[in-house]
């Protein structure tokens, strides 16, 4: 979770309260509000974290920063930048340092302790969030400001962060009455509770999971029996093996089981979270927060949530992200068909006396892949070495971008599990890079990225803290973890947030590293993938993990001949869940039953009956745990949009992606700039025009349209 989350995001009412004297005394000596001390600037106190200390120290957080933003509104000078929006800067940063243990607590360490603390104090932070964007003297002289002829003086970074403030108070409900306002505070305040019940009941669910058979373990790959067994272990089953009910766990199961009833009962319970029916189901609550999300657009000004969600991102209108994902879909669930032909002439083949299911989609293809292309994804797995893919990222980052690392030990960490390195370019220091790959009891599934410290100029040089964390299963001691070249794209593309992030040069926090619009944060991160297969890193570093052997040429040709392979199906499990998420964003003040509207919409759209979304609507984490991807799961594929017009820039130019002059330019025009630039005008900056679909259509292997 980044700094600036309440000013930026938070949409409700109040005006802003003084220090409370009891928060200060039930926060006194609480080690969490804390300044973090030591080297790189100071570094989280993971050491010092307490389950208990949270109420009290987030209490006194907001409070105090409250009082900031009093002793802001109270001073009788003219509004200026300095005394207003640079002083909103350097606002809240006891809660922002708070909430980057709070952040880790719900998404890497969640207990049942932590998961109380969680239900009392999230809709209490959206309420403090609205004592701040909806304070009436607080935006008076934000307005004061904007409205200025004064603003024309401020440098460009400058203008961009007050016209960020203005337009986030705007959007946040500040120039409603009083009605209103307090109507939209009410409204935020009752959803932040529901979309922490959401994750804790995704959470619990993949907390469950399917114990297999010695028939089960037949046929699997013996790196899948070892992670079924290691997955036992840590839950105590000894001499038994599991499938974990999250997607590191099921869909490795999937790929490579031949066992056909026992895929079909992992998938049913995997695709099946939080739609059970009982005490962690999560359709209730999908159909209350789509209801108060219309409520508050339409209080704010907006005909649907949708509209108000894309108002300030890339693509600005419901309209033009449908027109992109539509564009797509058509060619995407032609492929599929064709796929699916294919698979099914296996299974006639075999005699197997069956039509091909969601759950024999992933097993079957693999057979279409081998056929096609002799390319059994199994024979990569061996040259997939965690820690040497790992060495990739940090080499390719330092050839494009100048970084060096090296492995910093004593400073705390919230698990054993951790690594920190420090990074360097040039010899000066850049930035702390904390490592989290192992899955646990408590951790969220997937892959992701945090920012722990913005870099900014603003009071000094701070520099950046930023982690990666991951859910492979850790293998046994002195074993190297293997992960499928999937996972690896996945790990390359998690890393590219944090390139993105540790390349900002912003003064001030608010427009720096990853703090820019939906649609647009994920380019960064999907271009960073282009690296994983070039011939520089599949030469040094996948290396086979017995014999220290390079990947053979033959291999790599393989994987080449066939990268386009499985588009059809990557890209229609994606946009269904895209356009589902969008559509149901757009369908205004109804009634909705989230499981009707999701089989009622798909059949509209022609969807594939082999194929399930790849987030169903009760699981859908990204879109209902919070606001953040709403009416804005389509951002991937807008964002691929421009990784792939600017992958062609690096292919066309002389050293391809290692090229100097092109990666410069990559980091002068994109990567160091974060929000202080718009994002339209910084890909003009590298490209030297609009973007292109075309690009998108020949990196997935579908036709291109005319003029495209």
């Amino acid at each position: 979770m980044q700094r600036r989350t309440f000013l930026a995001s938070a949409a409700a009412t109040g005006v802003a309260a003084t220090l409370n004297p009891s928060f200060a005394m039930a926060a006194d000596g609480n080690p969490m509000l804390a300044k973090w001390t030591g080297p790189y600037g100071g570094v989280p106190a993971f050491d010092k974290v307490k389950v208990a200390d949270f109420k009290p120290a987030l209490e006194a957080a907001m409070a105090k920063n409250l009082a900031e933003i009093d002793a802001i509104t109270a001073n009788t000078a003219a509004p200026t930048f300095d005394n207003t929006i640079a002083a909103l800067e350097d606002s809240g940063r006891t809660l922002s340092d708070l909430y980057c243990y709070y952040g880790i607590w719900g998404g890497n360490m969640s207990t049942p302790e932590f998961q109380t603390v969680e239900e009392e104090m999230d809709p209490k932070l959206a309420s403090f969030g609205d004592k701040i964007t909806q304070n009436a003297a607080l935006f008076k002289r934000i307005e004061t400001i904007y409205n200025s002829p004064d603003k024309a003086k401020l440098t460009s970074e400058q203008q961009r962060v007050l016209w960020i403030y203005y337009t986030n108070f705007v959007r946040a409900g500040a120039k409603l009455d009083p009605a209103a306002k307090a109507r939209v505070a009410a409204i935020n305040t009752e959803m932040a509770g529901y979309f922490t019940k959401f994750s804790q009941n995704l959470l619990a669910d993949e907390n469950t999971y399917i114990e297999l058979t010695q028939a089960d373990l037949v046929g699997l790959p013996d790196s899948l029996k070892g992670n079924a067994a290691s997955n036992a272990a840590q839950r105590k089953l000894a001499g038994k093996s599991i499938i974990v009910n999250t997607r590191s766990s099921v869909d490795p199961y999937l790929t490579y089981s031949p066992v056909r009833a026992t895929r079909e009962k992992v998938w049913k319970a995997f695709v099946n979270r939080g739609d059970g029916g009982g005490a962690t189901d999560n359709n209730a609550l999908i159909a209350k927060i789509l209801k108060l999300r219309v409520e508050r657009a339409k209080l704010l000004g907006f005909k649907t949530h949708a509209h108000w969600r894309l108002e300030n991102a890339m693509a600005k209108t419901p309209e033009r992200a449908m027109a992109l994902m539509e564009a797509v879909w058509t060619p995407a669930i032609a492929q599929v068909a064709i796929d699916v032909a294919a698979m099914q002439a296996i299974v006639d083949a075999e005699k197997g006396g069956f039509k091909i299911e969601p759950w024999d989609y992933r097993y079957y293809a693999e057979k279409v892949r081998k056929a096609k292309y002799d390319l059994d994804m199994n024979e990569v797995k061996p040259y997939m070495q965690l820690e040497k893919l790992r060495e990739a990222m940090f080499w390719a980052s330092g050839e494009v971008y100048g970084f060096q690392y090296s492995k910093v030990e004593g400073l705390p960490v919230y698990h054993e599990d951790i690594t920190v390195y420090e990074v360097t370019r040039a010899g000066k220091h850049v930035g702390l890079w904390y490592f989290d790959p192992y899955a646990r009891e408590g951790k969220r599934s997937g892959a992701w990225m945090n920012a722990y410290r913005t870099q900014e100029r603003f009071k000094g040089e701070i520099t950046t803290l930023v982690s990666n964390n991951s859910n492979f299963i850790k293998g046994a001691p002195g074993e190297p973890v293997l992960i499928s070249w999937d996972d690896a794209t996945t790990l390359f593309h998690e890393f590219g947030h944090a390139i993105h992030g540790l390349n900002a040069n912003a003064t001030y926090p608010t427009v720096s590293g990853t703090n820019v619009a939906r649609d647009y944060v994920e380019f960064p991160s999907q271009l960073n993938e282009h690296w994983l297969p070039t011939p520089q890193v599949l030469s040094k570093f996948c290396v086979h993990y017995k014999t220290g052997e390079p990947i053979p040429q033959a291999l790599v040709d393989k994987i080449k001949a066939a990268d386009k392979f499985n588009q059809g199906f990557a890209t229609t499990e994606y946009l269904a869940s895209a356009l589902i998420d969008m559509k149901l964003h757009l369908a205004g003040d109804v009634d909705i039953d989230p499981d009707k509207f999701e089989r009622d919409e798909l059949t509209k759209l022609g969807m594939p009956r082999e194929i399930v979304m790849r987030h169903r609507t009760p699981q859908f984490g990204h879109v209902f745990s919070g606001d953040g991807y709403s009416a804005g799961y389509y951002s991937y594929l807008w964002a691929d949009t421009l990784t792939a017009d600017v992958a062609e820039a690096f292919q066309e130019a002389p050293g391809g992606f290692y090229d100097k002059p092109t990666g410069q330019r990559l980091i002068d025009t994109i990567m160091s700039k974060g929000n202080s630039v718009d994002p339209v005008d910084q890909f003009k900056a590298f490209r030297g025009r609009d973007v292109k679909i075309g690009a998108l259509m020949r990196d997935r292997g579908f036709p291109v349209p005319p003029g495209a």
